[in-house]
């Protein structure tokens, strides 16, 4: 036999880590398998889709466990064992948490929204495309090659456009996909066509090896370099929704079902992040001095375009209450991307990158509470508006005062401490760095998002307008509501009494 062909098939061998690729595998399998289902299970009993799914989703998070022990990685070059696609290290399995915890309590909003709509959204699609964009969205965090990346982006993405146009004939729903998806698009464009640049100047796409031979590019390919940096760089902004492309965010959040823009809000927000961390500071630290102040000033626009469009909602207008999620979403982006930035200007990165991730999980647990909160007024306010929370408290007082603390919480204020504690974290890193002018943009956002939100949490206490003698009425909450709305409650009470816990958990090595 030819000796030569046997060494190069050898070559590509590859030994699979089948336990490090367990929760985006397992989460892919189910979506499959409720796919299948669907084509047999009578339409009585498709709530059984959606309790599997649940199931799902909860084992893929589960999963995440024995992973604790140690780094793995998966699909390694032979040659260059340290040349790898897929990675579970510390950063990775904070995200995945993030990303399946999120999906699942997404799912468990969804539970009831199905349900409420008596068969006027097809459960078996929506379970299949959940599932599908939750299995995406965890294999993006693990990738280290620009190929693996771009594919996660796209399964994460691209089941998320037909969400939120699921609701068939509904003109707002159908308009929200269609921004989305044009949005999107051009992101997945303008970033290939950065990564076809960098390729081209580096000849391989394996970030720990981009990390090294981007620096010795030969000068006639050095402004080709550059360029494909800075593309690669506003590709991913669209996906985090930074200023200026984040025209989608309101009209999409909208025009979706509550759980979908909530899911949209975290795990969305969280596939941008860590994609935009993967490319800069392991892929890319030596182009510092080209994403430092990129980033620095997208933080800084997209803070302050986001809470003054959070200011400027009005209170009676539709969907008021979803709009100044949206805007504030927008704004709490911001946020995240300062110490994204202050990695530029700091040698060490990890700690500064450590400050996003632990805000990136504050934030999840009291933006899927804010929402969960909501989906439970919007089942007999359907226009949501801000007006609709006055004297909610009278009404319904447990639900009031989780959403005032999830209010606080985002705010910074006590009782909200976990709020307050990953500003702090924040704001230390643009100090630490040097970007003291960012630091006072901030300072002066976080005073403008005070507003908005205090006037929010008022609204709850307030005397019901109209209010008429004898008791308020009462509303069953149902289950899986019930259930959302107290496992956010309580990751955000626990870790506002210990804050120290989510600090220390991300500021130990992350790569």
């Amino acid at each position: 036999m030819s000796s030569p062909a046997q060494p190069l098939a050898e070559s590509l061998v590859q030994s699979v880590d089948w336990l490090a690729i367990a929760p985006p595998t397992l989460a892919a399998v189910v979506a499959l398998v409720v796919l299948v289902a669907d084509l047999f299970v009578a339409d009585a009993r498709k709530p059984l889709l959606g309790w599997l799914s649940v199931a799902g989703l909860a084992a893929s998070t589960a999963l995440l466990l024995p992973l604790l022990d140690g780094d793995r990685s998966t699909f390694c070059l032979t040659d260059d064992p340290s040349a790898c696609s897929y990675t579970a290290d510390r950063f990775t399995l904070v995200i995945q948490f993030l990303v399946l915890g999120g999906a699942l309590l997404a799912a468990l909003l969804s539970v009831t929204v199905l349900k409420d709509a008596r068969g006027r959204l097809p459960e078996g699609e929506f379970w299949f495309l959940l599932l599908s964009s939750a299995a995406g969205a965890a294999l993006l965090p693990a990738s280290r090659d620009l190929a693996t990346l771009v594919v996660a982006l796209e399964v994460a993405s691209l089941p998320a456009f037909a969400l939120v146009g699921i609701r068939h004939g509904d003109r707002r729903s159908a308009e929200a996909a269609l921004k989305f998806f044009l949005s999107s698009v051009t992101a997945t464009a303008v970033s290939l066509m950065g990564i076809s640049f960098v390729y081209a100047t580096t000849g391989t796409l394996y970030l720990t090896q981009v990390a090294d031979r981007i620096q010795h590019v030969d000068g006639q390919l050095h402004n080709l370099a550059q360029t494909g940096v800075v593309l690669t760089l506003v590709g991913f902004a669209f996906k985090t929704a930074a200023v200026p492309f984040h025209f989608w965010v309101p009209d999409t959040y909208i025009g979706a079902p509550l759980p979908i823009a909530a899911y949209l809000s975290v795990v969305g927000k969280a596939v941008g992040f860590s994609g935009l961390i993967l490319v800069t500071v392991v892929g890319l630290p030596s182009y510092a001095d080209v994403w430092g102040p990129a980033l620095a000033a997208l933080a800084a626009l997209t803070m302050t375009v986001g809470n003054v469009g959070a200011l400027r909602q009005q209170a009676t207008r539709a969907y008021s209450a979803v709009r100044l999620l949206a805007w504030s979403s927008v704004g709490q982006a911001g946020y995240l991307l300062v110490p994204i930035a202050a990695a530029a200007y700091t040698d060490d990165a990890e700690h500064a990158i450590g400050s996003t991730v632990a805000y990136a999980l504050m934030y999840a647990a009291v933006n899927l509470g804010a929402f969960a909160v909501a989906a439970l007024v919007g089942r007999t306010s359907p226009q949501n508006r801000l007006t609709d929370y006055r004297g909610l408290y009278a009404r319904n007082p447990l639900s009031a005062l989780l959403l005032a603390f999830f209010l606080l919480c985002l705010a910074g204020l006590p009782p909200g401490v976990i709020g307050l504690f990953a500003k702090v974290t924040v704001f230390s890193a643009a100090v630490d760095a040097g970007l003291g002018w960012l630091a006072v943009v901030m300072a002066v956002n976080v005073v403008i998002a005070l507003y908005y939100y205090l006037q929010w949490t008022a609204l709850l206490f307030r005397a019901p307008e109209g209010e008429t003698e004898g008791a308020p009425v009462k509303h069953r909450v149902p289950a899986p509501l019930t259930a959302a709305i107290t496992l956010t409650a309580a990751l955000a009470i626990v870790l506002s009494g210990a804050p120290q816990l989510i600090l220390r958990f991300t500021d130990t090595a992350l790569f």
